[in-house]
C-alpha cells in the first residue's frame, strides 16, 4: 500500500519534508537487525589484505609489502576506531552502535578478531613469506645462526652506528617509569647489580631512524638481514657494564592518537592543531604487543605502569612491528615484484606531431576529458593542467582544494609560481587531514609566504572534495576550466591509488565550482548547483532520491539499476534506500574496497543486491554512482564515501558525467568488476567475505587491474603506430 502511495504522489520530485516523512514511514517496515557492524567489517577488510600476503602466487616482495600494509592499517584502526570506542565507554557516552549493540560488546568482538588476525599475520610472515624470501635469496636471520665473522662485522656496525644513539632508561626509586611513545619498539631489560645482587629494570627504545633490518651481506642474488632489535639485544652488555643481563623482551605500545578540536572556540586553527598534535603523543594506551616469551614479572610491571588490561595485551611471536617489512619490500629485485607499469598519457592530452606538450586548455575545450589513474598519467594531466595554468599569461586565477599532498609536490610549486606571477590564487588547505596535519601546516605556511590566499574551510567541517578551477581570459571573455577528482592532488599516491578525474570547460560546472569556492572561502551560502551534488546539505538526499527513482521505475516496469563503487558503505539512510530498491526488484551492485554495513542476499530484503570487493597492486579509491534512469543513465564521480563523516561532517562533491563515451567507459568497468569471471571477494548475508580467484579448473580468474593496464598499453602502442 505504501509503495502505491509513494509512486502515485511522485515523491521523487516532492518537497523535502514530504519525501523524508514518506521514507521514514517506509523504513519503519524494514527489519531491525539489517546492518553489519562497521568495526568488525573493517577487520574483515584488513583480513582481505592479509590474504594477499598469504597468496603464494604473488611475487614474494609484494607479499611482504601486503603484510606491512596490514600492520600499518591495524595500527591506525587501534589509534582511531578502538580509541574512539574506549573514549565513549570511559566518558559514559556508550550509545548503541549501528547494529544496536553497546560499545563494550563491540569492543569485545574487536578484541577477539584482532587477536586472531594478529596471530595469523605473524604466522603468515614466519611460515609463508619469510621462507619464500629465503628461497629467493633474501634471508632474515637470527643472531644465534650467525658465525663469528658475521657477528664481528655487526658488532662494528653496532658500535659505530647504533650504540651512540641508544638511551637506556633505568626504573628504580630514583628513576620513575619512563614515558613510552606510541608505536615505538622497545626492549624491556632485567639486570642484576653485580655488587648488591639487586634486580633492576630498564627500558631501551629501538631507534626508529635506523634501518629496521640491518644488512649483513648483499650481492646481486642474495642478501641477509638481522632485525635491529636482535642486534641491540645481543650487545646489551655494552649498555650495562658491570651488570648481569638476566633477560630481555620486545614490546610495543599503541596509544589513542585521534584528535578533537573545538573549532568554534578556537581563534587560530593552526595553533590549536599544533597544540593538539603535542597532546596526541601522550594519549592513553590502548594496545600492548609483547613477544610470546615475555615472563610474568616483566609483563606485570608493564601492565601496572602502563595502566593497561590483559584484554589489551597481544602476545605474538617475534618480530613485532612488521611495518618494517616496507623496507624489505623496496629491495631492488624486479623478479620478486609486480611487473612495472608505466602510465600512459590520456589520449586527449597527448601532444601533436610537432609539439612536445599538449595544450591542455585546447584539449579540454574540445570536450570533457575523463582520466583514469594510475593507468593514465597524473603528471601529464592534473599536474600539467596546473603547471600550464601557472605559466599561462591569460590565466587570471586558480582556486584549489588540498587535502593530502606529498612533501615535494609540484602541485604546491605550481600554485606558488602562479602567485609569484601575479595571479589570484586560492588554496583551501585541509590541515585536519588525519595523520597529515603536521605536513599540511608546513605547506599552508609556505603557500601564505608566497602570496597565496590560504583558507581552512568551514568551521566544524573537513574539506575533502577534490576540486581545481582555473579562470582564463580568452578574447575578452572569462572562461572556466575545471577539474573534479576522486583522489588527492598527490603525485606520489597517484601512482598506486586508482582514481578518476574529470576535466571540463562546461560553464555549468565552472559556475558550480565558483559558487562552492565562494562558500568555502567567504560567507556565501549557495545551495543551487547544476552538475554537482555537494555534502553536507544535499549529497545524501540527492543520492537517496536517485535510488528511490530507480525503485519507482522498477515498479512501473521501466529499466532500473543502481551501481555504486565506494571505499566504505556505512550510512544507514543510503543502505535503507538500497534495501527499498532491492525489494522493488532493482538490481543493485555495490563495489566496495573496505567497510560494508549492508547485508546482501537476505530474502525479502536484499536478494537483488550484490557486493564485491577488489584488492590488488593498486588501491581502489575512486567513487562512482550510476543510475539506469529508464535508459538515460545518470552517472556521478567524486570524493564521497557512504559514511556519516563524509555526508554530515565534510564538504564533498560529486560531478555528473555527461559524455556518452565516458558513461560507457564507467559502465564497462562495472561490467568487468562485477563479472563472476573476475577475481574478487564476495560478501554474504552473514558478513563473511569469500575470495573467488580460481575457476573450477584452478585457473586464475581475470585480474581487473591487469586488464586495465593491458588496455592502457594497447593505447600507447596504437599511439606509437600512428
Amino acid at each position: 500500500m505504501l509503495e502505491t502511495s509513494i509512486l502515485d504522489s511522485g515523491l521523487g520530485d516532492a518537497d523535502d519534508d514530504d519525501f523524508d516523512e514518506a521514507i521514514e514511514s517506509y523504513d519503519a517496515q524494514l527489519p531491525e537487525h539489517r546492518y553489519l557492524d562497521r568495526e568488525v567489517s573493517w577487520l574483515a577488510f584488513n583480513q582481505r589484505v592479509l590474504e594477499l600476503g598469504e597468496d603464494a602466487r604473488l611475487p614474494a616482495l609484494e607479499r611482504a609489502n601486503f603484510l606491512a600494509i596490514f600492520a600499518n592499517n591495524l595500527d591506525e584502526f587501534f589509534m582511531v576506531r578502538v580509541a574512539g570506542l574506549k573514549r565513549r565507554i570511559m566518558t559514559g557516552l556508550a550509545v548503541p552502535t549501528n547494529v544496536g549493540r553497546s560499545p563494550v560488546d563491540v569492543l569485545a568482538d574487536i578484541s577477539h578478531d584482532a587477536h586472531r588476525l594478529q596471530l595469523r599475520h605473524a604466522a603468515a610472515w614466519t611460515t609463508l613469506v619469510e621462507p619464500a624470501l629465503a628461497e629467493a635469496g633474501i634471508e632474515v636471520v637470527s643472531w644465534d645462526s650467525l658465525g663469528e665473522a658475521d657477528r664481528g662485522r655487526l658488532y662494528e656496525y653496532f658500535q659505530a652506528q647504533v650504540f651512540p644513539v641508544l638511551m637506556p632508561l633505568a626504573v628504580d626509586p630514583a628513576h620513575p617509569f619512563p614515558y613510552i611513545s606510541g608505536l615505538s619498539l622497545n626492549l624491556a631489560v632485567r639486570i642484576r647489580n653485580a655488587r648488591t645482587g639487586r634486580q633492576e629494570f630498564a627500558r631501551l627504545k629501538v631507534p626508529p631512524m635506523l634501518p629496521r633490518f640491518v644488512a649483513i651481506e648483499k650481492d646481486a642474488g642474495t642478501a641477509r638481514y638481522l632485525p635491529l632489535e636482535e642486534l641491540i639485544a645481543n650487545n646489551l652488555g655494552d649498555l650495562f657494564p658491570g651488570m648481569e643481563v638476566l633477560d630481555h623482551h620486545a614490546f610495543r605500545l599503541t596509544r589513542n592518537e585521534d584528535m578533537v578540536i573545538e573549532e568554534d572556540e578556537t581563534e587560530n586553527l593552526i595553533q590549536a592543531l599544533e597544540a593538539e598534535l603535542m597532546r596526541r603523543r601522550f594519549g592513553p594506551p590502548i594496545r600492548l604487543e609483547i613477544t610470546d616469551d615475555m615472563d610474568d614479572v616483566t609483563l606485570d610491571l608493564l601492565l601496572k605502569e602502563l595502566d593497561i588490561t590483559e584484554q589489551e595485551v597481544y602476545r605474538l611471536p617475534g618480530p613485532l612491528d612488521l611495518r618494517g617489512l616496507f623496507d624489505l619490500a623496496r629491495i631492488d629485485r624486479p623478479e620478486l615484484h609486480f611487473p612495472p607499469h608505466v602510465p600512459t598519457t590520456a589520449l586527449a592530452f597527448q601532444p601533436g606531431d610537432n609539439t612536445e606538450r599538449a595544450d591542455i586548455f585546447a584539449s579540454i575545450r574540445k570536450g570533457d576529458v575523463l582520466v583514469h589513474h594510475p593507468y593514465e598519467s597524473f603528471a601529464t594531466s592534473v599536474q600539467a593542467f596546473l603547471e600550464q595554468a601557472a605559466k599561462d599569461p591569460h590565466v587570471l586565477a586558480i582556486k584549489q582544494t588540498l587535502y593530502r599532498t606529498s612533501g615535494d609536490s609540484p602541485i604546491i610549486q605550481a600554485l606558488i609560481d602562479a602567485a609569484e606571477a601575479g595571479k589570484q590564487v586560492l588554496a583551501l588547505v585541509e590541515i585536519k587531514a588525519r595523520f597529515d596535519e603536521a605536513a599540511n601546516i608546513v605547506w599552508a605556511r609556505k603557500l601564505e609566504k608566497a602570496g597565496v590566499h590560504v583558507v581552512y574551510g568551514l568551521v566544524g567541517l573537513k574539506t575533502h572534495c577534490k576540486l581545481a578551477l582555473v579562470i582564463r581570459e580568452e578574447n575578452g571573455v572569462l572562461r572556466s576550466y575545471s577539474h573534479v577528482g576522486t583522489g588527492n592532488y598527490n603525485p606520489k599516491t597517484s601512482r598506486i591509488y586508482e582514481d578518476f578525474g574529470l576535466f571540463t570547460a562546461d560553464n555549468e560546472v565552472g559556475r558550480d565550482l565558483t559558487r562552492l569556492f565562494n562558500e568555502l572561502s567567504g560567507y556565501a551560502i549557495e545551495k543551487k548547483f547544476k552538475r554537482l551534488l555537494v555534502a553536507p546539505l544535499h549529497l545524501r538526499k540527492g543520492l537517496v532520491r536517485l535510488i528511490d527513482k530507480e525503485r519507482r521505475n522498477a515498479i512501473a516496469g521501466k529499466p532500473a539499476r543502481v551501481r555504486i563503487k565506494v571505499n566504505s558503505m556505512v550510512d544507514e539512510q543510503v543502505i535503507d534506500a538500497l534495501y527499498r530498491a532491492s525489494q522493488a526488484g532493482v538490481p543493485v551492485e555495490v563495489w566496495v574496497r573496505g567497510i560494508c554495513s549492508l547485508k546482501p542476499g537476505v530474502p525479502g530484503l536484499s536478494e537483488n543486491i550484490t557486493v564485491r570487493s577488489i584488492l590488488g597492486r593498486y588501491l581502489e579509491h575512486s567513487r562512482i554512482f550510476a543510475f539506469e534512469n529508464n535508459g538515460d543513465p545518470q552517472v556521478f564521480i567524486g570524493s564521497a564515501d557512504m559514511m556519516h563523516r563524509n555526508l554530515d561532517r565534510r564538504v564533498e562533491a560529486l560531478v555528473r558525467i555527461v559524455a556518452p563515451a565516458h558513461v560507457k567507459e564507467l559502465s564497462n568497468l562495472f561490467d568487468l568488476a562485477m563479472s563472476d569471471s573476475t577475481s574478487s571477494w564476495w560478501l554474504g548475508p552473514d558478513g563473511e567475505w569469500t575470495r573467488h580467484h580460481r575457476d573450477a579448473d584452478d585457473a586464475p580468474l581475470v585480474d581487473l587491474q591487469d586488464k586495465m593496464m593491458a588496455k592502457s598499453l594497447r593505447r600507447r602502442r596504437a599511439r606509437a603506430v600512428r
